[in-house]
């Protein structure tokens, strides 16, 4: 018996659109990742028992070595990718304490919610980066 396609892997993630002066951090995945080079938010999955708010605390704490206010969700949005359905919640979020350091991406950069577009942004960020960039922040 042959059964049909399986369903892909759903992937819920968070990202966090941190935003300081008026600019937005922006982050490129590192080498050797799944879409390395890409431009996204930070963030990561939201483990069994977490909100997407406490998924997006712990992440930041762990990727970005700081710690941050969650505020306003921006929006959320899904892609398929060949290796699962990602399922990403962006939120804008202040620094509350210590500056961003990288550990696990390739570059940061502050940029203008305006120019956003301009970075090769990962697909399912498509979104988020369309309605930030129209923002005053």
């Amino acid at each position: 018996m042959t059964g049909g396609p399986e369903e892909p892997k759903l992937i819920r993630v968070v990202g966090a659109a941190i935003v300081k002066d008026g600019k937005v951090l922006c982050a490129q995945r590192g080498s050797g990742k799944t879409l390395s080079g890409y431009w996204e938010f930070p963030g990561g999955k939201i483990e069994e028992g977490e909100t997407p708010q406490q998924a997006l605390q712990r992440e930041i704490e762990e990727e970005l070595l700081c710690e941050i206010n969650v505020d306003k969700e921006v929006c959320t949005s899904d892609y398929l990718y060949d290796f699962g359905y990602v399922e990403l919640t962006t939120f804008l979020c202040h620094l509350i304490e210590g500056s961003p350091k990288l550990t696990e991406h390739a570059r940061m950069v502050w940029v203008e919610p305006a120019d956003m577009p301009q970075l090769n942004w990962a697909p399912v960020d498509h979104d988020a980066v369309e309605h930030i960039s129209k923002m005053t922040i």
